[in-house]
């Protein structure tokens, strides 16, 4: 397989499992968004279009994790010349550095709940150089969700979305 491009990362985002589980706030708005009401008093498609409007008005901006990682090249304001890299060895210790700033919570029963980090990195590192996105999403000992992504550019799953910023 073979692949030439560049890769982007974003996060990390750290939040609550609740807002992470509104799937609805993750989802890029597309262009069969939902038909306007047929009559005035059709008060579910007002508010079905009401919130479709609300969504895609805040996907671009918000901070919260998109659904499917390459998505993430849609929201512009969230990549930056810093988290842009040619090589995948720069974009893994970047995603390492933040991994072990905010570690997975433990199990008290001493079982293992997630991979290990050597296992993550090398599935990283194998898959990057052939453009395939990786993202780390674990638990916090807090309660909390991490995510952590590197998104190949141009985007193999994606191949339509536009660079967001290529690298210098």
């Amino acid at each position: 397989m073979s692949w030439s491009g560049h890769f982007h990362g974003y996060g990390p985002w750290i939040g609550t499992a609740e807002s992470y589980h509104k799937e609805g706030n993750r989802r890029p708005p597309h262009p069969g968004h939902p038909a306007p009401p047929t009559s005035p008093d059709d008060k579910q498609a007002e508010r079905v279009l009401a919130r479709y409007r609300e969504v895609a008005a805040e996907f671009p901006t918000s901070e919260l994790p998109p659904l499917m990682t390459g998505h993430w090249l849609l929201k512009r304001n969230r990549v930056s010349a810093g988290r842009t890299w040619t090589e995948p060895a720069a974009a893994l210790e970047w995603m390492t550095k933040h991994y072990l700033e905010n570690l997975p919570f433990e199990r008290e029963d001493g079982k293992q709940a997630y991979v290990g980090l050597d296992t993550k990195r090398a599935y990283a590192i194998d898959v990057l150089p052939v453009g395939v996105d990786v993202s780390w999403v674990y638990y916090m000992r807090s309660g909390h969700i991490v995510s952590l992504s590197v998104v190949c550019c141009p985007n193999r799953h994606h191949p339509e979305l536009v660079c967001p910023l290529p690298p210098a």
